[in-house]
C-alpha cells in the first residue's frame, strides 16, 4: 500500500472516530446551557434610542422595565422575559436547543406578533436572527452581557440582496436595586437552584438557603432535596477547586 493510501486511510479512520465521540458526547442540560444568563435574572430599567441624527435620537428616547426569571418543569429550564412599558416587546422565553446547541429567543411583540430568534452565544455575547416572511429582511437582535448589574441589547436588519446590517435601535439596561450582601460564591452562597447571585432567603428543615427570583424560589419549594443535594456538590466542587488553585507548589 502506497504512502498516500495510507495516509487517507488513518485520516478516514480518525474522522470517523471523531464523529462517533461527538455522537456519543454528552449534551448539555437547558439549566446547564442558560447558566451564563445567570446575571440577567433580576429587574432591570431600559433606555432605548433610535438610530438617526442626534435631534432624532434624543425625540426617539424611551424609557421600559425588563424583568427576567427562571422556570422549570422536570428536567427542562428556560428563563421568562416581561417587559413593562416595552417599545418593541411586550413578553418573551429564552430557551436552550441541544440537537442545535442554539439558543432561541421567542418574543410577543407590542403588535401582537410572534417572533422567534435563534442563534450561539460567544463569550458574552448573543446573536440571534430571523428571516422575515413578509418583507425578506434579516432581522437580527444581539444581546451583549457587559457586567452583573448591566447589558445592551440592540436591533438590527438587512434588507434582502444587501450584505450589511443596518442598526434600528438600542437598549442599554442596568440591574435595579443593590445586590443582596451575601457573597458570589467565593465569599457567600448562590442561589440554590440556579448556582446564580442570590437575592432572598429560603428555609427548608430549619436551614436558610438562597434563590435568584421567584422561578428558583418555586422551583425548590417542589424539590427541595433535589436542589440541596445538587448545590451541595457543586459547593464541595468549588472549595476543592478554590483550595487547588491556592495550593502552595
Amino acid at each position: 500500500m502506497s504512502a498516500a493510501r495510507r495516509g487517507l486511510g488513518l485520516l478516514l479512520l480518525a474522522l470517523l472516530a471523531q464523529a462517533a465521540w461527538t455522537a456519543d458526547a454528552p449534551k448539555k442540560t437547558p439549566r446547564e446551557a442558560l447558566k451564563p444568563f445567570n446575571e440577567l435574572i433580576g429587574s432591570w430599567r431600559g433606555l432605548g434610542t433610535p438610530e438617526g441624527t442626534r435631534a432624532e435620537k434624543e425625540k426617539g428616547l424611551w424609557r421600559e422595565t425588563i424583568l427576567w426569571e427562571w422556570q422549570f418543569k422536570g428536567n427542562d429550564a428556560w428563563l421568562n422575559a416581561s417587559f413593562d412599558k416595552g417599545k418593541y416587546f411586550t413578553d418573551g422565553i429564552l430557551r436552550y436547543l441541544p440537537d442545535k446547541d442554539l439558543f432561541q429567543l421567542s418574543l410577543n411583540t407590542t403588535d401582537k406578533q410572534a417572533v422567534t430568534f435563534t442563534g450561539p452565544l460567544k463569550e458574552h455575547l448573543l446573536t440571534l436572527e430571523r428571516q422575515d416572511e413578509k418583507t425578506k429582511q434579516t432581522q437580527r437582535l444581539v444581546i451583549s452581557l457587559l457586567h452583573n448589574n448591566r447589558y445592551l441589547y440592540h436591533y438590527e436588519v438587512k434588507p434582502e440582496g444587501k450584505t450589511l446590517f443596518n442598526k434600528v435601535y438600542m437598549v442599554g439596561a442596568t440591574k435595579e436595586g443593590v445586590p443582596f450582601a451575601i457573597g458570589t460564591g467565593e465569599t457567600g452562597p448562590l442561589c440554590v437552584v440556579s448556582g446564580g447571585p442570590p437575592t432572598s432567603p429560603v428555609t427548608y428543615k430549619g436551614k436558610t438557603y438562597y434563590v435568584c427570583c421567584g422561578g428558583c424560589r418555586e422551583a425548590f419549594k417542589a424539590e427541595p432535596e433535589k436542589y440541596i443535594k445538587e448545590y451541595e456538590e457543586l459547593m464541595a466542587k468549588m472549595a476543592k477547586e478554590r483550595a487547588e488553585k491556592f495550593k502552595k507548589p
